[in-house]
């Protein structure tokens, strides 16, 4: 077998070169990279349909390195073969069934998306389009966007006190870029998630494509959430970090009976249907809930200190105790109080005192609405 039967022939197959409209159509993609390669990093909208597993892919390598390109080649056409073969055309052919829009890529656009368009062309008449430079090529065209989008709009940070209701509040606007939600997680140390957060890659990529798609829209004025550098193990690109510690902010005030209520929601009671729902036996999902909550609160240990952590944890102890006895829950808003009261609000008043000359608004939910309107936020 020569090299050039080994090749698959592609030069009438589609292939797409416009990056920023795939992008910004947000159209379903075949990752046919191995998981490993998925996993360290990929756009939103692409689902891993590997030509290799992990194995295959070790092996290719391995034989690539020892005995050149043709050797490689023909060891990856007899690992992938028979069965193997037919299961992952089937893969590819259902996605592209249901996805007629989408598209494929590898990392470079090179050798595994041409076979793997070949093959599902060959197989089934499908001529589904690759992209252009692959992974690699999405990947710098969203670094570079990424780099240079805080210059296109006007940025608005919203802040208030833990509990205040941000992330619900934004929820309410269209003209808005959830940082907790493309991270995974609410920001504090009790903010971690059942699901773990997305690698620092995955969150880079979907911040670029959900900027491009909101300045696609025409809007002008985008709202963010009041973040430190750091959302949990995520952390904020220069570009963005740097534009938002220079952004107006406005804060959104909330009574203290409703940000107790607020924060007990969020602890407390979303947090447990999320374990249940993620474990499903319930006797499980509540160790895992216990846990969580003690590991958060250990995290502010030290910014507590010895006397202040005591009491906390003896709150928290005595709250799981009761729900793990009753299945009550209410004896949680104790501890909540405390550190709202104790700890996070002298924090926020130390953080706020900081930025005061940024502060163009103060009101409750209707006033930053109005004000929000006014500015043409919606």
């Amino acid at each position: 077998m020569n090299r050039e039967h080994l090749l698959p022939n592609t030069e009438q197959l589609p292939v797409i070169e416009d990056l920023a409209g795939l992008v910004l159509a947000a159209q379903a993609l075949i990752d046919v990279r191995a998981p490993i390669e998925f996993q360290e990093g990929a756009v939103p909208q692409a689902t891993n349909l590997p030509l290799m597993n992990d194995a295959e892919r070790a092996m290719i390598g391995k034989r690539y390195k020892d005995a050149g390109q043709d050797q490689a080649i023909r060891l990856g056409l007899e690992l992938v073969s028979g069965e193997q073969k037919a299961k992952r055309i089937e893969a590819w052919q259902q996605f592209a069934l249901a996805h007629p829009q989408g598209a494929l890529y590898c990392f470079r656009g090179g050798l595994r998306s041409r076979i793997t368009q070949q093959w599902l062309y060959s197989a089934t008449g499908i001529a589904y389009p690759r992209i252009a430079g692959g992974y690699k090529a999405l990947r710098r065209y969203l670094l570079d966007e990424l780099a240079g989008l805080p210059r296109r709009y006007q940025a608005y940070v919203l802040s208030g006190r833990t509990g205040c209701g941000k992330t619900r509040f934004l929820n309410t606007l269209k003209q808005v870029i959830d940082l907790e939600g493309l991270a995974n997680h609410r920001g504090s140390a009790f903010g971690a998630q059942v699901k773990p957060q997305p690698s620092q890659i995955d969150f880079e990529n979907a911040l670029t494509i959900k900027l491009l798609q909101q300045l696609a829209k025409g809007y002008q004025q985008l709202v963010f959430e009041d973040e430190s550098r750091s959302i949990g193990s995520i952390h904020l690109p220069d570009s963005l970090f740097f534009s938002l510690r220079t952004a107006p902010i406005v804060l959104l005030e909330t009574s203290q009976a409703e940000r107790l209520e607020l924060t007990y929601q969020d602890y407390i009671l979303d947090r447990l249907q999320a374990f249940q729902q993620h474990f499903g036996d319930p006797d499980q999902a509540l160790i895992a809930f216990r846990q969580s909550l003690l590991t958060s609160l250990a995290k502010l240990q030290k910014r507590l200190g010895g006397v202040r952590y005591a009491k906390a944890l003896a709150y928290l102890q005595l709250a799981l105790a009761q729900q793990a006895k009753t299945g009550e829950t209410q004896l949680h808003q104790a501890w909540i109080e405390f550190l709202l009261t104790d700890y996070y609000d002298p924090m926020y008043d130390y953080q706020i005192s900081q930025k005061r000359e940024r502060i163009v608004f103060v009101g409750d939910i209707q006033a930053v609405l109005a004000f929000f309107a006014s500015h043409s936020i919606h």
